[in-house]
């Protein structure tokens, strides 16, 4: 667990582990500290962003932060833990409470492709997705991708070798251990099991990822 200076601005707190990632990220956006402009939290880092802050005084706050987290993290398992002081500035912070659920029609033009790669009927493979509780690790590759985690392991299957030049918005996707809902229309490899009208990048709104990091998902047939 290392704090690296990014840049000119910048400075990259690696954590060591998502669920510190994501109490740090927390506790940094319910007290966010003076100069700070933007804090994009990683698999196992959080980027912050600061033009203007001293950034010897910046470290140290992140370098006491980053003890509390990792000391509170050892105390507990995430998964089953009562409310904290993390999850209280995560729900200070605006992060959804409780579980998001997503009703999803599943008529991927990849189902029967997952159900042979795996061995199983197109029935198990949606009985499965969806009796999987998920939580977002991060987002990456476009504005509002949630990278989900918490994939039933029977569905771990590979990305097409040829991705698509144009997914659509809504789409309902896995690959490898992860699955995903597309914000936008745009191309890629990940397999499709289906698709909803639950919008999860909207400009308007605000926050304008419906799924920020730690939120806790699942779909439902």
């Amino acid at each position: 667990m290392t704090i690296r200076r990014a840049g000119e601005h910048a400075l990259l707190v690696e954590t060591g582990s998502l669920e510190a990632a994501h109490r740090l990220d927390a506790l940094l956006r319910a007290d966010r500290p003076e100069h700070v402009e933007e804090i994009v939290p990683g698999q196992e880092t959080v980027l912050v962003v600061a033009p203007d802050a001293d950034q010897g005084r910046l470290e140290s706050r992140l370098a006491g932060l980053l003890a509390s987290v990792t000391d509170a993290g050892a105390a507990r398992d995430e998964a089953g833990a009562a409310r904290d002081e993390a999850g209280a500035a995560r729900d200070e912070a605006g992060a959804a409470a409780g579980v998001v659920e997503i009703p999803v029609v599943y008529d991927g033009d990849d189902l029967d492709s997952v159900a042979a790669l795996t061995g199983l009927t197109v029935a198990e493979v949606i009985a499965l997705h969806a009796g999987s509780e998920f939580v977002v690790g991060w987002l990456g590759f476009a504005p509002g991708f949630a990278y989900l985690i918490g994939l039933d392991p029977r569905l771990h299957v590979p990305r097409l070798d040829a991705p698509r030049t144009s997914v659509p918005p809504g789409s309902v996707a896995i690959a490898g251990p992860y699955s995903a809902v597309y914000p936008s229309a745009s191309p890629g490899g990940w397999r499709l099991l289906g698709r909803t009208d639950v919008r999860v990048w909207d400009v308007s709104a605000d926050p304008p990822a419906k799924l920020p990091p730690g939120t806790r998902v699942r779909f439902l047939p």
